[in-house]
């Protein structure tokens, strides 16, 4: 989708103020959602649940509005969930950068967003050695992602190995795999290298690249990111819940 063509604008107001934010149209799914629930008045009395410094800080828990403080928040949603809309390096995490929150690998293998919890970044800004670092972390990354998804794949002849016992042939298995993915890692290497501009942003304004391709960027702030590094410097408990609530009073398509 065109960038150009009138992008969404909505007005996020909090107890600690307002933070403008414009959603982008390359990811329609996640906008078109997020542009419901806030019509609906979803948001209204929400609170910003988990706030972690040089990180983020997240809201949406549908059963934050008015939680108690003895209450564990961060599981709260509304029974479905959006496919990733991955647009990198078009849509990435830097600093002032909307996200969607989701549930771990383990069980939404396809990176499948929550349907209302979402997070802002803050984040920190790198070094070009820390971002050399980090690339090679995505390689590793992208290797591991290669082979436990060929694993998954041939999961059936490797479990009819193990239970014969066969060792020889699941050493051999293994090693076709390992060869496999050697090839497609080398073939997708572009996908763990950062291009110029993206460095150049997580170098002077920050971000949480190690995010990027793992949770879906659908808009960012525009105005009001003093609110927003308010709200990550608030004090928080051992779940990194606010002491203070910090409440989502509204949010206003304009």
């Amino acid at each position: 989708m065109d960038r150009q063509a009138k992008e969404t604008e909505v007005l996020m107001r909090t107890s600690k103020g307002n933070i403008k934010l414009k959603l982008y149209n390359e990811t329609p799914l996640h906008r078109d959602n997020f542009i419901k629930l806030a019509k609906e008045g979803c948001y209204n009395g929400l609170l910003f649940h988990r706030v972690i410094k040089d990180f983020m800080i997240q809201g949406g828990d549908v059963t934050s509005k008015d939680a108690p403080m003895s209450k564990q928040l961060g599981a709260g949603d509304l029974g479905y969930t959006i496919p990733a809309e991955f647009r990198y390096p078009t849509c990435f995490h830097k600093r002032g950068a909307l996200c969607a929150a989701r549930t771990g690998d383990e069980v939404n293998p396809e990176k499948a967003s929550s349907a209302s919890q979402f997070y802002i970044v803050t984040g920190k800004r790198y070094s070009e050695q820390e971002l050399r670092q980090m690339e090679k972390q995505l390689e590793n990354r992208l290797r591991q992602e290669i082979f436990n998804r060929l694993q998954t794949e041939n999961k059936p002849k490797i479990m009819e190995l193990y239970r014969s016992g066969n060792k020889e042939e699941l050493a051999i298995l293994r090693d076709t795999l390992i060869g496999k993915t050697e090839i497609e890692a080398e073939r997708r290497k572009e996908e763990a290298k950062l291009s110029p501009e993206v460095k150049e942003a997580y170098m002077s304004v920050g971000g949480v690249p190690f995010l990027d391709n793992q949770y879906t960027v659908y808009g960012e702030v525009t105005e009001g990111m003093e609110v927003v590094d308010e709200i990550q410097s608030a004090k928080t408990n051992r779940q990194d819940r606010p002491t203070e609530n910090i409440v989502i009073q509204s949010i206003e398509i304009l």
